[in-house]
């Protein structure tokens, strides 16, 4: 019986597509239209727990074309993605994986998430870590993020960043122009360069350009990591990273 169900719930998945598809071509009569659609009704009052396989089915195929789309925005950016010019890099530059995350530094989750980062920095040699600004909860974030981007401009080791970066999300409050310029003077950033340049063209076109890559990836939050050619919503924990980046490596969740 839970086979049958099973198999009709996604027999009536497949049918919708197809009669949405073939009354283009040969529609039924108003007679024959009102008995199919009275049999399905009269079987889904009878067997009403049907449809949770039917939204399960649903669930099933959406995640897989999400996924699909999402890999191929992947391959079609992979460029952009893992080797701007304009992101900063951490970790090993030749790791046979890299993480990609997309964070705000007004972000609860994110600052939770750095945790997670530096773990696995500091416990995976062949890791390769991109960060990208993605300053999507209000004009202080927006801030931050300029200062964060101009600080980069002037540290290509990602030494002072990372300090800078650790700093700002550690710290309690609003993150904001103010917060931010602080943090970047603690770590021993050139102040007179990085006013200068926080608010100059290459900024402009780093924002911009994990602004166009989010919404090509279809990321609207975050933290949002790409681990390789899978992406990854939300701050998911350090043990679904290490399983993810596992699954990249070595094609499991364990190496």
């Amino acid at each position: 019986m839970f086979f049958a169900a099973r198999f009709i719930a996604a027999a009536i998945v497949s049918c919708a597509t197809v009669f949405s598809q073939a009354a283009i071509a040969q529609s039924f009569g108003p007679a024959q239209r009102a008995e199919i659609e009275a049999i399905i009704k009269d079987y889904l009052l009878k067997n009403p727990e049907l449809l949770q396989d039917v939204m399960q089915e649903l669930e099933k195929r959406q995640v897989l074309a999400e996924s699909e789309k999402a890999k191929s925005a992947i391959a079609a950016n992979k460029e952009a993605i893992f080797n701007s010019p304009r992101q900063v890099t951490l970790g090993n530059p030749k790791g046979d994986v890299t993480m990609v995350e997309f964070f705000d530094y007004n972000c609860g989750y994110c600052k939770r998430a750095m945790a997670d980062m530096m773990d696995l920095l500091k416990t995976d040699p062949n890791l390769k870590v991109v960060l990208k600004e993605f300053p999507v909860l209000g004009e202080g974030s927006v801030q931050a993020a300029q200062v964060a981007a101009a600080l980069s401009l002037q540290d290509k080791s990602g030494k002072k960043y990372l300090d800078f970066h650790q700093k700002l999300l550690s710290s309690r409050g609003q993150a904001d122009k103010t917060r931010a310029l602080a943090a970047a003077k603690e770590v021993g950033a050139d102040m007179a360069r990085l006013e200068k340049d926080m608010n100059g063209p290459e900024v402009r076109a780093a924002l911009e350009e994990s602004f166009k890559l989010a919404e090509t990836l279809g990321l609207n939050g975050t933290p949002s990591y790409v681990i390789n050619n899978d992406v990854v919503i939300g701050a998911v924990g350090l043990a679904a990273l290490k399983e993810r980046i596992n699954t990249a490596r070595c094609g499991k969740a364990a190496c």
